[in-house]
């Protein structure tokens, strides 16, 4: 049940005095309470319903940074395990390397692909990885995508090209 919050009643209002209490205290007929107490829920269920699609699209939000974080992990684990891999040469940021894998499990670097061995590979190939400079790895199907995000990156913080404007814009929405 919803209560409804009437004026007290005053016969000095801000300090003046009223003529007639009667017209200014006056309820009316018992219709108007119900339709006060009707328009007071209206407000409490509109109040609810917005804080309701509010609080669902911080929710969406929330799911979203779970999901980001979880892939940050799992790449952070990934290249750790890709460091650890054996290696007898230097890795330098830009090269690729090739991941083989013996039969007794151990994985290595090498800096010959498949291609370059020929039939002669003597262990199985794993994957191809560029070391990045910030010593990420990048699958070697991915290189190309990683090298155009990184170009436009680097032409941001070169001031090559203009940072999109953060102001809104309505092109095509105005007559």
């Amino acid at each position: 049940m919803t209560t409804v919050a009437l004026v007290e009643n005053s016969l000095n209002p801000l300090g003046i005095n009223l003529i007639s209490t009667y017209q200014t205290n006056r309820i009316g007929d018992p219709t108007d309470l119900v339709e006060i107490a009707q328009q007071v829920q209206k407000a409490d269920n509109f109040i609810r319903a917005n804080a309701c699609n509010r609080l669902t699209v911080i929710a969406e939000q929330i799911r979203v940074l779970q999901e980001q974080a979880r892939r940050v992990l799992e790449e952070a684990k990934k290249d750790a395990e890709l460091h650890h891999a054996a290696c007898n040469v230097v890795k330098r940021p830009g090269n690729i390397y090739y991941l083989y894998k013996r039969e007794s499990g151990q994985t290595y670097f090498s800096i010959l692909s498949p291609k370059e061995w020929g039939p002669s590979c003597p262990h199985k190939f794993l994957a191809a990885y560029k070391l990045q400079h910030d010593m990420s790895w990048t699958p070697y199907e991915n290189i190309e995508k990683r090298d155009a995000e990184m170009n436009i990156i680097d032409k941001l913080l070169n001031g090559q090209i203009g940072l999109p404007s953060t102001e809104p814009h309505f092109r095509g929405l105005t007559n």
